[in-house]
C-alpha cells in the first residue's frame, strides 16, 4: 500500500472515531449572535477558548449586532480587549469587519467563505469556522494549533502552513466528515491528549496508528 493510500485509511479511521466521540460537535466559544460569534473566533487566534470566554462574558453583554461593534469608541473597544493578545489588531479588523456586514450585508453574516476571507482579519480557517457553526455549511476543514498537531502526529500531512494542511486534510477525508475534524480535534486535544509529551499509548486514536505515541510535533 502507497503511503498516500494508507494516510488516506489512516484519517477515515481517525474521523470514524471522532464521529462516534463527539456526534454533534461545537465550538466551546460562547455568544449568543451570529456577529459575536465572529467577533469570539477572530479573538481566539493564538488565545485559548478560556481566555476569550472571560472577556466576552462582558463585551457580549454590551456588544451584540455588527452595528453595536461598528460604532464603538476605538480607544474603549482596545481597552475593552486588552487581556487578549494582539488586541490592537484584532479591535480594529472586528470593527472593520463588523462595518462591512452591517452596511453591506445588511447585518447579516455572510455563509460564502469567499466573502468572509475578504474581510480583515479572517483568513481560511477563520472563515470555515463561522461558516460551520452558523450555517451548519463545512466547504472546508480549519486547522488550528490541535487540527496541525494532530495531523502531523499521526503523519496525515508534512507542512506546517495552516491553509496548506487543511486542504491535505481535504484530500485524505470525505466531505461528508469535514465537520467532525477540526471540533472534534480540538475537544480531543483539550481533554484526552494535550500538547505536553507524555505516554498516550492507551489513548484511543494512538491505538489506532501506534506509531503517534512517538511523534511530538511542536504545535
Amino acid at each position: 500500500m502507497t503511503r498516500e493510500r494508507e494516510r488516506i485509511a489512516r484519517a477515515r479511521r481517525i474521523v470514524a472515531y471522532l464521529k462516534k466521540a463527539y456526534p454533534a460537535p461545537k465550538t466551546e466559544l460562547f455568544y449568543t449572535t451570529p456577529f459575536q460569534l465572529v467577533v469570539a473566533v477572530m479573538l481566539s487566534a493564538q488565545c485559548t477558548d478560556k481566555a476569550v470566554n472571560k472577556v466576552t462574558a462582558t463585551l457580549f453583554k454590551k456588544y451584540k449586532t455588527p452595528a453595536h461593534f461598528r460604532d464603538a469608541d476605538a480607544h474603549t473597544f482596545e481597552r475593552e480587549l486588552a487581556a487578549i493578545p494582539f488586541f490592537r489588531n484584532k479591535a480594529r479588523h472586528i470593527r472593520a469587519c463588523a462595518r462591512i456586514v452591517a452596511d453591506e450585508h445588511k447585518g447579516v453574516v455572510p455563509r460564502n467563505p469567499l466573502l468572509l476571507q475578504n474581510m480583515p482579519g479572517i483568513g481560511y480557517k477563520t472563515a470555515h469556522v463561522i461558516v460551520g457553526e452558523l450555517y451548519e455549511e463545512w466547504g472546508g476543514i480549519p486547522t488550528d494549533t490541535h487540527v496541525k498537531r494532530f495531523a502531523r502526529k499521526f503523519d496525515l500531512t508534512t507542512h506546517t502552513d495552516l491553509k496548506k494542511i487543511s486542504h491535505d486534510l481535504e484530500a485524505l477525508v470525505p466531505k461528508k466528515n469535514w465537520k467532525y475534524v477540526n471540533n472534534g480535534l480540538v475537544l480531543y486535544g483539550r481533554y484526552v491528549c494535550k500538547a505536553h509529551k507524555h505516554d498516550c499509548a492507551e489513548h484511543p486514536l494512538t491505538k489506532l496508528w501506534p506509531p503517534a505515541g512517538a511523534r511530538w510535533p511542536r504545535a
